[in-house]
């Protein structure tokens, strides 16, 4: 959902207008400086489309002409997780010195802005807008918040500055998902094309290595396209025995990245091996979305394939082996015999139901506050690392299963120890679930000291 950050300097009405714009009063208000201290969000649906809004605090708690520590933080965070600025004055007061301050901050930025003029109650106090043409926005309007007027032009233009939001078109074609099915030689990587295709389209043979190319087959299930990429056995590069080999596995593990799921499949019969394990480390150094699949059941319980006790116990094992690609859930099927393989694309559909939620900002941001309240993060070199703020972003890119992906706005990202990135992406976890998705964290600190994604 596109985000609106209402920022300003204290006591001009921003709050006000967050309630005004969520049709309730959700952030307190009050003539006393600096009351909104959390940014709160809601959802304003006054326009023809909703859009989401957060009320900002911190942006110059005190009144400091000098652009105080605080008030660059808070500008900061609204500035950079926006897809749009109002920026809120006062039109009893003037242009305030702090108006200047957040002004220069704000055109610096890419984000478009409206300058909101505020507690502009009756037509005749409209020409005190005048002097706010000196801060250089081209969008300006006057409103008064307390009494609602000018709330309607205001929703107005900003929809006029958004871009619209896509329209669902329920006779649009659904985006085919490409499904790498991977692993090492002779799991029934190809038996599971077949049994998925239910034909034998791919060869299927007990000799390691007979599948040399990475094929892309085009399928349809229950009404819905998907893209297989059967793909040669990865076996250790050591055991290569020819360069036709060596072409093969290189481009199955391009297809682990070219892929918007992998399906790692695992033989039953064996057990994770340790090559298991590097095809997996694959995935995960890839933030690829993945499913495990146990395959060969039937040769481990031909009387009892449905012993709820003996499919648990494969299972955890198999997550015990493969503990770092945890979200990666494990669905034990016969490719031979067809069982199960429904039940797998039960769990791909999940997954891709999951990478299309998104978290609300106000419930991530509590969520968060609370993780760090149960559980501190620890000091380094008598640093503790601190999250401002969380928000998630909209990929908008071409892969049909998008993991999630969250800015945190933090004090110093050097600071956050890959320990405490797998506790937060647990808790996380626990309030939205995103079974089979890597959740992927971007990290911006003060002064530009921004950190590379880090995923669990």
């Amino acid at each position: 959902m596109r985000n609106i950050a209402i920022v300003g300097r204290p006591n001009v009405g921003k709050s006000a207008l967050f309630n005004r714009l969520a049709g309730r009063m959700i952030s307190i208000v009050h003539d006393q400086p600096g009351v909104t201290r959390d940014r709160i969000a809601s959802v304003c649906k006054l326009g023809s489309a909703p859009f989401e809004i957060v009320d900002t605090g911190g942006i110059g708690e005190e009144p400091d002409p000098d652009f105080a520590e605080s008030t660059r933080e808070g500008a900061m965070i609204a500035i950079e997780s926006a897809d749009l600025i109002l920026f809120v004055t006062d039109a009893h007061d003037g242009v305030a010195p702090l108006d200047a301050e957040l002004a220069s901050m704000i055109r610096a930025a890419a984000t478009p802005v409206i300058l909101v003029v505020n507690k502009v109650d009756i037509e005749a106090h409209e020409s005190r807008a005048d002097e706010f043409a000196r801060l250089g926005f081209a969008d300006t309007l006057t409103v008064s918040a307390a009494h609602g007027r000018g709330i309607a032009d205001l929703v107005q233009t900003i929809e006029s500055i958004l871009p619209p939001p896509p329209e669902k078109d329920p006779e649009a074609p659904v985006v085919a998902p490409k499904l790498a099915i991977v692993g090492r030689p002779n799991v029934g990587k190809s038996s599971l094309v077949n049994a998925i295709l239910e034909d034998k389209r791919s060869t299927v043979s007990e000799i390691p290595g007979t599948t040399r190319d990475a094929v892309d087959i085009a399928t349809v299930r229950e009404g819905r396209p998907y893209i297989l990429c059967d793909t040669a056995g990865i076996r250790h590069r050591s055991k290569h025995n020819t360069s036709v080999e060596v072409f093969s596995v290189m481009r199955s593990e391009k297809t682990i990245l070219r892929a918007d799921l992998n399906v790692l499949v695992i033989d039953a019969t064996t057990g994770v091996t340790s090559q298991d394990k590097k095809i997996a480390g694959l995935i995960q150094e890839a933030k690829k979305p993945a499913v495990i699949v146990l395959n060969k059941w039937d040769l481990v319980a031909e009387s009892g394939r449905h012993d709820p006790e003996l499919v648990r116990e494969h299972v955890e094992r198999v997550k015990r082996e493969l503990f770092f690609l945890d979200y990666a859930p494990v669905i034990v099927l016969s490719a031979k015999t067809g069982d199960n393989v429904r039940r797998l694309f039960t769990m791909i559909e999940k997954v891709r139901e999951h990478s299309t939620r998104r978290a609300g900002t106000g419930e991530l941001n509590r969520v968060i506050r609370a993780a760090i309240e149960r559980q501190a993060p620890a000091t380094k070199g008598n640093k503790r690392f601190k999250v401002l703020y969380i928000t998630q972003v909209n990929d908008t890119g071409p892969s049909a299963i998008k993991p999630p992906q969250f800015i945190l706005f933090v004090n110093d990202p050097r600071l956050l120890m890959d320990s405490y990135v797998n506790y937060l992406c647990k808790r996380i976890r626990d309030k939205w679930e995103y079974p089979g998705l890597p959740i992927l964290l971007r990290l911006r600190g003060r002064e530009g000291q921004n950190a590379n994604a880090r995923e669990n």
